[in-house]
């Protein structure tokens, strides 16, 4: 799918999220897009509730399970992060504002909320071997800690609640290395 055709199927369901008055956040490569440049998606990342899911027939679901469920919409895949998760609802409720994303004001995580998704899924994705997809997420966290710099011991604390102690172990270490690129760049661009 070219640039303009996702562009337009992205707009086309954001037309169908806003008639039909669905709760959403938008998450991922695209809200990432509302912050920096330079991040490639082909894809559209949305919390939502699994029942609002029964309002969007046009999205044809491909996968579900009891937090994920991927769709597309036309040719636009579509992942969707359920609020059933606990962290996910808790990104959705009070880790969200609103961006301008083309022509339209659009709920979207904050930074931190960001920063708390991409955490939380990493030692996953170390399992996996998701050697391509760590790539990505630990430089969206670089990215963001490096321009926006969040309160990190606050979002370990949030993060915290949802993972168990050697995932948590796993997610300080790379923030430890996150932030240790960080400063030597910063050192070396004085």
């Amino acid at each position: 799918m070219n640039a303009d055709s996702l562009l337009n199927q992205v707009e086309q369901l954001f037309d169908l999220l806003e008639s039909r008055k669905v709760d959403y956040a938008l998450v991922g490569g695209i809200a990432l897009l509302t912050y920096v440049e330079g991040r490639n998606t082909q894809d559209i990342d949305l919390i939502m509730a699994l029942s609002s899911l029964s309002k969007l027939p046009e999205i044809k679901i491909e996968s579900e399970d009891m937090y994920f469920a991927r769709g597309k919409f036309g040719e636009l895949q579509i992942d969707i992060l359920l609020t059933k998760n606990p962290l996910f609802a808790k990104v959705e409720k009070d880790y969200t504002t609103t961006k301008q994303f083309m022509d339209r004001e659009l709920r979207c995580a904050t930074v931190e909320g960001l920063i708390l998704l991409k955490l939380f899924a990493l030692p996953s994705l170390y399992r996996q071997g998701s050697f391509e997809r760590v790539g990505i997420y630990e430089n969206d966290i670089a990215t963001l800690l490096y321009s926006f710099k969040p309160k990190m011991e606050q979002l370990s604390a949030e993060l915290s609640k949802y993972l168990n102690e050697t995932d948590m172990a796993e997610v300080r270490k790379i923030i430890a290395e996150i932030e240790t690129r960080i400063q030597r760049f910063r050192k070396a661009s004085e």
